[in-house]
């Protein structure tokens, strides 16, 4: 059969694709290492550095910190997000150690502030890693009781801000937990200090890989957070969440998991000025990692793939745990 040529419109589209120079001329959505933030887990010399659900991350020593740290910075990376691996012996059901102003992270928060200090030092504040039980706050009658919650909230972001932390980071959910910190943190003299407010965060079925991390797994047991965290079905509600926290004098949202919730990053950004985060979480990492080990899927250009579309859909900042990774590709 003999080709006879089509009268195709005079707009190709594939012109502009022919060269990689003129793809990267064009590109709408530009991927930089000025972008993430990457989270560390802090131990206690005793406890396993080793991870073994989310393979190439560990848990470091304070002294193992600086050297992460320094690296991150080496390769551009301008901010980290801590999580303290808390000794069992010190948890408690009311996760009191959460309070202490010599615990773990401030001891990090501290070190860091004179060590990197340039770096923006971020912290989670929920009480999860300080509780028994695995839970973002304390039990009443079975369940999580909010204001009682927020209270103790409001002493661990005190005891964080003497330390010398950037951005207290409520991952918690409790309702009025940020206008509530935002009070406290003003009346003792700490009207700069920024609030990354969890804005949108689900009961994601993702979040195993960290609970190992930080040794909650087990405590949560069967138990689940869906009565804070928000349901995988609702949109809506996510922009009710980001307004309160609006309201409440957050200076920065987030949405986590990122990948499965590209439409709620861009439902929030579209709504709100504020700058906005997402996390590409533990499983999210884990899943890349587990699908290269299997020869199933190139990490590198899925990892690249996977953070330029969670930027593409209106991310300022995205906090992953490959950043390092993505770092050194965006580099080389």
């Amino acid at each position: 059969m003999k080709f006879i040529p089509a009268k195709y419109p005079q707009s190709r589209l594939r012109r502009n694709r022919q060269d990689a120079w003129c793809r990267d001329l064009i590109a709408e959505t530009r991927l930089s290492v000025k972008d993430f933030v990457l989270p560390l887990f802090v131990r206690e010399h005793h406890i396993p550095p080793e991870i073994s659900a989310m393979p190439g991350i560990m848990r470091h020593t304070l002294e193992e910190l600086i050297l992460i740290c320094q690296k991150a910075q080496s390769l551009g990376i301008n901010a980290v997000l801590l999580f303290p691996c808390t000794d069992p012996s010190l948890k408690c059901e009311e996760g009191k150690e959460a309070c202490n102003p010599d615990n773990l992270i401030c001891q990090a928060v501290r070190l860091l502030k004179r060590e990197c200090p340039d770096l923006g030092v971020m912290v989670d504040v929920a009480l999860d890693p300080y509780t028994s039980h695995g839970h973002d706050g304390v039990l009443r009658e079975g369940q999580v009781a909010n204001d009682e919650t927020v209270f103790i909230l409001q002493q661990m972001a005190l005891v964080l801000a003497q330390a010398g932390v950037d951005v207290i980071a409520p991952s918690d959910m409790m309702d009025g937990r940020i206008g509530a910190i935002r009070k406290a943190l003003d009346q003792a003299g700490y009207p700069n200090l920024r609030i990354l407010a969890y804005s949108a965060k689900y009961a994601s079925a993702f979040y195993g890989p960290f609970r190992e991390a930080l040794g909650t797994l087990s405590a949560l047991g069967k138990a689940d957070k869906k009565t804070y965290q928000m349901d995988p079905a609702n949109a809506r509600e996510a922009l009710r969440e980001a307004a309160q926290d609006v309201l409440e004098g957050a200076d920065m949202l987030m949405v986590k998991p990122a990948l499965p919730y590209l439409d709620i990053i861009y439902r929030i950004k579209e709504t709100f000025p504020l700058p906005l985060f997402a996390y590409q979480i533990s499983g999210e990492y884990s899943i890349l990692k587990a699908a290269s080990e299997k020869g199933w899927v190139d990490y590198e250009r899925a990892l690249i793939e996977t953070l330029t579309s969670i930027k593409r859909a209106g991310a300022t900042g995205i906090i992953t745990y490959a950043a390092l990774d993505a770092a050194e590709l965006l580099q080389g």
